[in-house]
């Protein structure tokens, strides 16, 4: 497999309609809601411009429009952008098959993340290392509500533990692919993410995560749009 020696392009997942943050979402795409004094997707074009990320595709579908008024061809923000739409529904992969000239290794991220992630240490990781994919994921935490127990073949007890904690990796949403990726990835038809990686894994291709310990956080969820809010005053000097 022939890899790319830098990353130029990004993609920018754009086109979800953010139910999960309805009444807001009704009138206005998760990636203008507001987060201080920016739309979110605008945060996350000015955090890849310090990294020298400065080509980017926004993959539109819901209100579309309305995102592609705000940024236009991206010049106002130095950097530029193009646009690629889906006319139906493709999941969260299927976007990639309709935007042209995957050559090089390239990121794809979602346009709804407050995060601190150092996105050059993460392309280094990527390159240095060569798989088909890497993931950035991200530790979590979930209380259970019971003791749970654990025990040998002979059914006598080794483990108690009341209510701990269960640690879990989470995907932050953030990607760094090799070109060869599309050929696993069906054309113009809905693909989700899940599916290609259990694709892949299937394949035999190697892929890879980036454990971050980075502030993150994706805007999905009601509560979660409220910690943003609150958070992000905290790390604005770090991300802008």
């Amino acid at each position: 497999m022939s890899k790319s020696k830098s990353i130029e392009k990004v993609i920018i997942l754009a086109g979800g309609e953010g139910r999960r943050l309805n009444p807001y979402t009704i009138v206005l795409p998760k990636p203008l809601m507001p987060v201080g004094n920016f739309p979110i997707l605008e945060i996350i074009i000015k955090q890849l411009k310090k990294c020298q990320l400065k080509d980017i595709t926004l993959a539109v579908g819901y209100l579309g429009n309305l995102i592609q008024s705000f940024f236009g061809d991206g010049r106002k923000f130095g950097v530029k952008i193009t646009y690629s739409r889906e006319e139906k529904p493709l999941g969260t992969m299927g976007p990639l098959t309709l935007i042209p000239g995957l050559k090089k290794t390239f990121l794809v991220m979602n346009g709804d993340l407050l995060t601190t992630i150092n996105y050059k240490k993460l392309i280094t990781y990527h390159l240095s290392r060569k798989p088909i994919a890497t993931i950035a994921v991200q530790k979590r935490e979930i209380e259970t509500d019971y003791g749970v127990l654990e025990y040998n073949k002979r059914l006598e007890l080794t483990r108690y533990d009341e209510k701990p904690k269960l640690p879990y990796q989470v995907s932050m949403g953030i990607y760094i692919f090799e070109p060869e990726i599309m050929d696993f990835i069906p054309h113009n038809r809905r693909f989700d993410f899940p599916e290609l990686m259990n694709f892949l894994l299937k394949k035999g291709e190697k892929v890879l995560v980036y454990p971050s310990s980075d502030f993150w956080l994706d805007i999905g969820r009601h509560e979660d749009y409220r910690r943003a809010l609150e958070e992000f005053e905290k790390i604005k000097a770090k991300i802008l």
